[in-house]
């Protein structure tokens, strides 16, 4: 999972900041690596398919970045196989600039969070833009018919390199369902308390 990571982000102007800051010989195993084809596999698959959103970059004929958040119903980011990945697409702000971005430029960056468990996974690849009438098969296998949501298109993007990137400085965060989860056996326990007290004259 290491050589194709290295091979797309390794510039020449990247090796020479690990270079001057010091962390160039670290680096250099990456590269080192064999350089096989990053595959999805059982653990992220398990990763991808359990996450309710994501971080997506996209680039403009002028190089300006554009990063946008993709939300949905967890789950929504499906494995279609092992080096290809797609999302229903959802109307949203209607400034179409990721998907335009898309038609010059068809590189993908892609982060996923679990805040509570501190883990994160950047995925590298290639999206395309797929329509209804262009393969209504396709857009069916991606959407959730329970998820009200107008979907306009599918993104599928061909997986050309992964990361497993530091914990480090992830601040844990939790969303409502996990915080649900948690703090149920407390309410439980309270009820069962409550219940107790009824009891007494």
């Amino acid at each position: 999972m290491a050589r194709p990571f290295a091979d797309i982000t390794f510039t020449l102007p990247v090796k020479a900041a690990q270079q001057r800051y010091g962390s160039r010989r670290m680096n250099q195993r990456f590269e080192e690596m064999e350089g096989t084809p990053d595959l999805i596999g059982p653990s992220e698959l398990a990763f991808i398919e359990a996450r309710d959103g994501f971080y997506q970059a996209t680039a403009n004929s002028e190089g300006w970045p554009y990063v946008q958040f993709r939300g949905g119903r967890r789950g929504f980011l499906k494995v279609l196989d092992d080096h290809t990945i797609g999302y229903a697409d959802f109307r949203g702000n209607v400034q179409y600039i990721s998907v335009g971005n898309l038609a010059d430029n068809d590189r993908v960056a892609l982060i996923l969070m679990d805040y509570a468990n501190q883990r994160r996974l950047k995925i590298w690849g290639r999206a395309c833009v797929v329509h209804e009438n262009e393969n209504p098969i396709l857009l069916k296998q991606l959407q959730d018919p329970t998820y009200r949501a107008k979907v306009e298109r599918a993104i599928v993007i061909t997986v050309e390199a992964m990361d497993w990137n530091c914990p480090q400085h992830i601040t844990p965060r939790y969303t409502e369902a996990e915080v649900h989860a948690a703090v149920q056996p407390l309410q439980d326990r309270i009820r069962e308390l409550e219940a107790l007290v009824a009891e007494k004259p």
